[in-house]
C-alpha cells in the first residue's frame, strides 16, 4: 500500500537509510519505490532522476557531516581541534557508510540548502585551520589536503583496503598527528616567519 504524505525530505531521508543498509552505489530508484511502497514512476513526483536524488542526499549528507565537525571542533584549538575533528569526520563514514560517499560531491549552486552545507563543513574546517594561521589561499590548499588525506584512509578503511598487521586506529591517529605537523610547518606561513625573524 502506497506512502501516505510522502514528500521529497520523506524521499531523500529514507534514501539514506537504504543507502547506509545496501551501499550507495546500490542505491537505485527501484529500490528505493520499493522501499516506500509506491510504483516507481511516483518517485518522479518528489525527485526528477537518480541525479537529483543523489544531489539531495549529498546535500542532506554534507549538512550532518557539518554539523559533527562543528561540534566536535567548538572550543577547541590547534591539534586538539585537529584529532576532535578527524575523529568525527571518520566516525561519521563508518556510522553512515553508504552516505558518506555522497558527502564528497560539490554542492549545486542551484541548491542553497546544499550550498550552505558545503560552506559549513568547509567552514568548520576553516577554523580549525586558522589556529593554526592559515588563511586566505593556504587555507584552501590546506583544507584539499586535509580532505584528500581523511577521505583517502576511510575510504580504504571502509573497502577493507588494511590487510597489514598493525591497528588501524594508531595509524588513523599517526595520519591525523602528521598532518599537525604539516600545518604547524606550512611552506608559505614558515616562509613568512622566517622573514619576520630576519627583519
Amino acid at each position: 500500500m502506497p506512502r501516505v504524505g510522502l514528500n521529497q525530505q520523506a524521499v531523500v531521508r529514507e534514501a539514506a537509510r537504504l543507502a547506509d543498509e545496501v551501499g550507495y552505489q546500490q542505491l537505485t530508484l527501484a529500490a528505493l519505490a520499493g522501499r516506500l511502497g509506491v510504483a516507481l514512476p511516483s518517485l518522479y513526483k518528489h525527485v526528477r532522476g537518480a541525479d537529483e536524488l543523489a544531489q539531495k542526499l549529498s546535500a542532506l549528507a554534507t549538512a550532518e557531516l557539518a554539523d559533527e565537525l562543528t561540534t566536535a571542533a567548538v572550543g577547541r584549538a590547534g591539534v586538539d581541534a585537529l584529532q576532535a575533528m578527524a575523529s568525527a569526520y571518520r566516525d561519521y563514514a563508518k556510522r553512515h557508510p553508504g552516505r558518506y560517499p555522497a558527502t564528497q560531491r560539490a554542492p549545486d549552486p542551484a541548491d542553497p540548502e546544499h550550498v550552505v552545507a558545503g560552506e559549513r563543513a568547509v567552514g568548520a574546517i576553516y577554523a580549525v585551520l586558522r589556529g593554526y594561521g592559515l588563511t586566505g589561499d593556504d587555507a584552501v590548499d590546506a583544507t584539499r589536503a586535509l580532505r584528500s588525506a581523511l577521505h583517502g584512509f576511510v575510504a580504504l578503511e571502509l573497502g577493507g583496503g588494511f590487510g597489514l598487521p598493525r591497528e588501524v586506529d594508531r595509524s588513523y591517529h599517526q595520519l591525523v598527528a602528521s598532518l599537525d605537523t604539516s600545518f604547524r610547518s606550512w611552506p608559505g606561513t614558515r616562509q613568512a616567519a622566517d622573514q619576520q625573524e630576519q627583519g
